[in-house]
């Protein structure tokens, strides 16, 4: 469950978070009930300047019962005959597509009305004659349309000190982009392509309505760690836990296995009654709004489709899979069988999988010796269902440790310094964790995975020899430096 309304004001505000607008396209209700069944969506705006008035009728009707399914604002654009007759929630004029003031007496007291502006003074105008909101844009260049007047975040900014009602930025906004305007002071991002046009219509609207958690005061979005624990507290549910909390969102967890482990190894693993691992991952879900879930050690099958099967009845959408296989020391922490779930169940369930390359070989069966080899593991893991894969290159002997992105479409590099040291215990636990809460907390993928890479940089920087083996990275220290950068 997404938080969707921003409040900032002390009281309720009715327009807030992901608006979606309709297009033209093919298989609209389908792909709009994708949208909205992510719980991401707070309103939809029903925008169609093609079809006859009967056909709008039906149409609107359709995605109207859509909109009551789940619980949804259903807004109508610039059509006050359609609203009444669709008994909308709301009428969205542009400047010269009808009088506000003849809205609201159709439509009266309760209903929303909402007025397209592009300047301070269109919306000082629209805010004194009664809208209940403001659109403001276009922010970005936009295909839906030519744009007329290109605004910027800097000027959202501007109109944020003046108007006192909410504000939806509109124009060429996407996952990538929404962060500046909604640290501006939108109230809401309107968008189209970005999600309508998306391969899964719901996880991107997913994707957007979750930055809208940059907002919240911290704790900021929360993480389900679902993982072994280490008794010595470097790696697993320890690390992810430390990791979540320092970086100021709230964790949760279930564990997957219990494991007796210090700096020099693991010496015993129990693995937790499948039922068991069921009912805490139900007790979480059931209860706590969870943003991000971050799965590590699974260890037996049994438990590994245990969390597949949970993913899948939570609809759980916003998944980093840290495919642990063996511990620092070498020891096996995945059984042979459940490796067959991870790749059949596991990786199509996940937005983003993070293995090592000892760990992309196995899942791929590929060799891996340079760069080319990590880029071509991370297009398998991608055709195996993973949304998005990093593969970390540690393992790889250069002085400069570079791990790889790939989003099906292209490759993102994030490099950073070798520091030389053997206190790296919990580095991939860690990193997976932190990409995770920077998630939940409203930062798109490539930055929630840079600032990770910078987080476990530090770590190992600030890391001490703590035991007689392989040492764990410092969170406290990183996180301090973190925060103070």
């Amino acid at each position: 469950m997404l938080r969707l309304v921003v409040d900032h004001s002390g009281k309720e505000r009715r327009v807030a978070g992901l608006y979606l607008i309709t297009d033209q396209g093919e298989r609209l209700v389908p792909r709009v009930r994708e949208a909205l069944g992510s719980g991401g969506v707070a309103l939809l705006q029903y925008r169609d300047k093609l079809r006859s008035f009967e056909e709008r009728l039906s149409l609107g009707n359709d995605l109207k019962h859509l909109c009551t399914e789940f619980q949804v604002k259903f807004i109508v654009n610039d059509d006050l005959e359609l609203a009444l007759a669709l008994d909308a929630d709301g009428l969205h004029l542009g400047q010269e597509d009808g009088d506000p003031a003849a809205a609201r007496a159709a439509l009266g007291p309760k209903k929303l009305i909402g007025i397209s502006t592009h300047s301070m003074e269109e919306a000082l105008a629209a805010q004194q004659a009664g809208a209940d909101y403001i659109g403001f844009g276009s922010l970005y260049p936009t295909e839906s349309k030519e744009v007329e007047h290109l605004q910027s975040p800097e000027a959202l900014a501007q109109l944020r000190e003046k108007v006192q009602i909410p504000i939806v930025a509109i124009g060429g906004i996407n996952r990538d982009n929404a962060c500046a305007v909604i640290d501006a002071g939108a109230d809401a991002v309107a968008v189209i392509s970005a999600v309508l046009a998306a391969r899964s219509p719901g996880l991107a609207a997913t994707e957007i309505s979750l930055l809208f958690n940059r907002t919240l005061t911290q704790p900021r979005g929360s993480v389900l760690t679902i993982a072994g624990s280490d008794s010595g507290g470097g790696a697993g549910i320890q690390a992810d836990l430390k990791t979540i909390t320092l970086l100021g969102s709230y964790g949760a967890s279930a564990i997957t296995a219990l494991t007796a482990q210090n700096t020099r190894g693991v010496t015993g693993i129990h693995s937790s009654p499948p039922a068991f691992l069921a009912e805490q991952i139900d007790a979480v879900l059931s209860d706590i709004p969870i943003d991000v879930v971050k799965i590590g050690m699974l260890s037996s099958p049994e438990n590994a489709e245990i969390v597949a099967d949970k993913l899948t009845a939570y609809e759980m959408r916003m998944v980093v899979l840290d495919p642990v296989m063996s511990a620092k020391g070498g020891v096996a922490l995945l059984e042979d069988e459940a490796l067959s779930v991870l790749k059949k169940r596991l990786v199509p369930l996940s937005y983003l999988v993070t293995p090592n390359i000892p760990e992309a070989e196995a899942l791929t069966g590929l060799t891996i010796t340079d760069s080319a080899g990590m880029e071509l593991a991370a297009r398998a893991l991608h055709l195996m269902g993973a949304k998005h894969v990093l593969v970390k290159g540690g393992h790889l002997t250069e002085g400069v440790v570079t791990d790889i992105l790939f989003d099906g479409n292209g490759f993102t590099r994030f490099s950073a310094p070798r520091v030389l040291t053997r206190n790296t215990h919990g580095t991939g636990c860690t990193l997976a964790s932190a990409i995770a809460t920077n998630l939940a907390q409203g930062e798109p993928l490539p930055s929630a995975v840079l600032r990770a890479k910078l987080f476990v940089t530090r770590a190992i920087k600030f890391s001490q020899p703590l035991g007689k083996g392989h040492g764990p990275v410092n969170h406290f220290l990183a996180a301090r430096e973190q925060a103070d950068s």
